[in-house]
């Protein structure tokens, strides 16, 4: 009974979906939708019909108890599939028992074939650092110019010194430059059949369109932390601010120092470090004089370690240690200015792949970053040899 309830809601909650998306799209149904909302229609009065079915048989006392062992085993397809799934995760070839039906974990479709276990999605995740949040984000057409004030030449700037009455004070000054933020275009397409939609038990569409979503939170990121050469975004490690390391090939404390005080004092309250997950690791066996680890603990942040005394992000998006590679950044997160022309969008193309019984998911967005504040930041770079 339970169970018939439990699907019964289920094809009920996909019955108001199909009609809360054309409410919103203020369209009608289109013949497949039409067609799936009638077989929804139909399962649901058959369901509605066994679940009365059940609860009047339940009043019928039985008057006979059925032939065979009450503890033989009765998988229902549930526990198969289940069984069949736990193998699957631990890398084991799932063993067959008579009756049972073969659960194919192989192909395609994968987890959204319309079974139990489809309601489950094992999900990859990336490891990202909050860079978009903590640089300095404008929304701005055309080309966006940030003034950036600097000394006029070596000798020339702003000064102030001792002064007599009624003597003239020397005139200086600096100069005022400016980093220009563009716009460059970025998108990305996926299909979906939608026999798997129809038959999938899970919403495969909110599914697709949350990775899209995470797909382009990992580009952006990658993009301003490293960026893609001149004709792209400029990435964080981009800075002049440059501290190579002592000993070739490896990360050691006095690096770790001196990169720390890179940075002016007036832009350490915000500074962090980001590294990769294979960089974290090496600096997590580091010791300092008295043999403690420089990594400590901290259990009210994100990540529960600092690294002298200050948090620490991962992102799969930085390189590790190796060769003149750019492996830690270390600063303010604002020295970096990100500006979008147009914000990430998210689209469901119904039509266009109509022909193909297919939809469309697409996503576009427009940006631009660049450094516009070297001393915030700085980035360790390793010694190759």
């Amino acid at each position: 009974m339970k169970k018939l309830v439990e699907m019964r809601n289920r094809k009920k909650a996909e019955l108001n979906a199909m009609l809360a998306a054309v409410k919103k799209e203020e369209r009608a149904f289109t013949d497949e939708e039409n067609a799936a909302f009638n077989a929804l229609e139909a399962e649901i009065k058959q369901l509605d019909a066994t679940i009365d079915a059940e609860e009047r048989a339940s009043g019928i006392s039985e008057k006979h108890t059925p032939q065979g062992d009450s503890k033989t085993e009765q998988l229902t397809q549930e526990q198969i599939e289940e069984r069949a799934f736990t193998d699957f995760l631990n890398g084991k070839i799932a063993e067959m028992r008579a009756g049972e039906q073969n659960v194919d974990w192989n192909n395609n479709n994968g987890a959204v074939i319309p079974t139990t276990i489809a309601k489950r999605i094992i999900d990859a995740v990336v490891d990202l650092c909050p860079i978009l949040a903590g640089a300095d984000v404008y929304h701005e057409k055309g080309i966006l110019k940030i003034p950036k004030w600097t000394k006029a030449n070596s000798t020339h700037d702003v000064t102030v010194g001792y002064a007599a009455e009624f003597t003239p004070l020397t005139a200086d000054s600096g100069k005022f430059t400016s980093v220009d933020l563009g716009g460059f275009l970025a998108g990305a397409l996926v299909l979906i059949g939608k026999s798997v939609i129809n038959n999938a038990a899970i919403n495969v569409t909110e599914f697709v369109i949350r990775k899209i979503a995470e797909k382009a939170a990992q580009f952006l990121e990658g993009e301003l932390l490293k960026g893609s050469g001149s004709s792209a975004a400029q990435g964080a490690v981009k800075t002049s601010n440059v501290v190579t390391t002592g000993t070739a090939l490896t990360v050691g404390l006095a690096d770790l120092i001196a990169l720390q005080a890179a940075v002016k004092q007036a832009y350490q309250k915000k500074a962090c470090w980001t590294m990769s997950p294979a960089t974290f690791t090496a600096i997590k066996q580091l010791t300092d004089g008295q043999n403690r680890p420089l990594l400590e603990p901290d259990v009210s942040s994100e990540f529960p370690y600092r690294l002298l005394g200050k948090p620490v992000y991962l992102s799969d998006n930085m390189d590790e240690i190796g060769g003149n590679k750019l492996a830690v950044l270390y600063g303010d997160y604002s020295g970096l200015s990100v500006n979008f022309r147009e914000d990430i969008g998210i689209e469901i193309l119904r039509e266009a792949y109509h022909t193909q019984h297919a939809i469309g998911i697409d996503c576009w967005f427009e940006f631009d970053s660049r450094i516009t504040d070297e001393q915030k930041l700085a980035v360790l770079k390793i010694k190759a040899s």
